[in-house]
């Protein structure tokens, strides 16, 4: 089930993950180096506790030192929101937030990313909160939690 939410699910998200996890990043960069993985490839973080974390790799990557990726592809999307899809499933996910995923400066229109996550998430039965409105410096209410 999706619910749409307004604010910003990575300001509480992205802080706290940082801060409660630090080596989640080096970690990240150091797969990057190990596996150079491809538009559309995912990878699951998961520390000491029930946390997991999930990077969608939406495009090639342009400072692989620094964790960034260049322009998004849709290809790219499409493909790691079916990976999301089968990892929730069996993974037993209980949740998922998802910020405004490829649709930053010079990524793709908002519009079509919401309906990509609509076709390849909207059947998931555990609840999916999707950034839709970010409101820089607003915490993101999701329903229910």
């Amino acid at each position: 089930m999706i619910y749409e939410v307004e604010g910003d699910v990575l300001i509480s998200l992205a802080r706290k993950l940082q801060e409660k996890f630090p080596s989640m990043r080096n970690q990240f960069i150091e797969w990057c180096e190990e596996t150079n993985p491809e538009p559309g490839d995912i990878w699951l973080w998961g520390g000491n506790t029930k946390t997991r974390v999930l990077n969608l790799i939406v495009g090639e990557a342009a400072e692989p030192e620094l964790g960034r990726s260049s322009r998004p592809n849709k290809i790219a999307v499409h493909r790691a929101l079916r990976a999301v899809n089968k990892l929730v499933i069996d993974e037993r996910f209980n949740s998922i937030a998802i910020p405004r995923i490829g649709s930053g400066v010079g990524g793709i229109d908002w519009l079509e990313v919401r309906g990509m996550i609509a076709s390849q998430l909207g059947e998931l039965i555990i609840p999916l909160f999707v950034d839709v409105t970010a409101l820089d410096g607003m915490l993101a209410r999701e329903p229910g939690m």
